[in-house]
């Protein structure tokens, strides 16, 4: 008796999913955002998911107040911990999932560079909480927030600028969000840092005005290595003027 093999049906694998989760005051900021360019694309193509949530909804009182004075005095207020706390909380009921951070953007924060991008587009779900003012309570970075973020030794007024940029550095690297993988993959290292060197394009000589002079006439030139078509020494060129980031 002849045996016949069933052929097993191949499974399909599902499409990463990332879910971005941003709890701020001011959710107009991020719709123009979120509806332009790749991050658009990333949408309908249902790479990424994002989702606004109005801190100001969390709130008892008639005038949705979302901060007070600080404690001990000094200028300007602080972004209270209950609202965050509830908005939080509504979260993890509702919306959370297995794989998760919640990050508070603040300029005392561990620096945000390109591993840590890495590491957050492994994540099904990120939280970003964007405070306000002179700050947030101290008690959401110790009690709620899962790691503290900054992006620069500079002081913005608010983190939803930050929260844009990681969210834009993280969805990039989700496979099909730019493209091809296997283009994002070549400029990726081993010890996930980013490749990145000069690019250049057509025309391969262009004339610039007078005003744009800085000492004698002069033309912008690809290098000449650009055009050659020899691969390996273009590599090679690449590899010498490229920085790790």
């Amino acid at each position: 008796m002849v045996l016949k093999t069933i052929p097993q049906k191949k499974r399909s694998r599902k499409k990463k999913n990332m879910k971005f989760d941003i709890i701020t005051i001011f959710p107009e900021i991020f719709e123009f955002y979120f509806n332009c360019s790749i991050l658009k694309k990333a949408k309908e193509k249902k790479l990424i998911r994002t989702k606004i949530h109005n801190l100001r909804d969390f709130t008892d009182d008639s005038r949705k107040t979302v901060d007070d004075k600080p404690f001990g005095g000094g200028r300007g207020m602080v972004m209270k911990v209950d609202p965050i706390y509830k908005c939080v909380q509504f979260l993890k009921s509702k919306f959370i999932k297995p794989k998760s951070k919640i990050i508070l953007f603040t300029p005392r924060g561990k620096k945000f560079n390109q591993k840590i991008a890495y590491q957050f587009s492994k994540m099904e779900q990120l939280i970003f909480i964007c405070g306000r003012y002179e700050g947030v309570d101290e008690r959401v970075a110790k009690h709620i927030a899962d790691i503290e973020l900054s992006i620069g030794d500079y002081v913005l007024m608010g983190g939803e600028l930050p929260a844009l940029i990681v969210m834009e550095a993280v969805a990039r690297l989700i496979p099909g969000v730019i493209g091809k993988s296997e283009f994002l993959k070549q400029r990726i290292t081993k010890e996930k840092n980013f490749i990145e060197y000069p690019q250049y394009t057509r025309p391969p000589k262009f004339y610039p005005e007078e005003k744009f002079w800085r000492v004698n006439p002069k033309i912008w030139k690809v290098p000449k290595i650009l055009l050659s078509g020899d691969h390996k020494k273009i590599e090679a060129w690449r590899e010498k003027h490229s920085k790790i980031i």
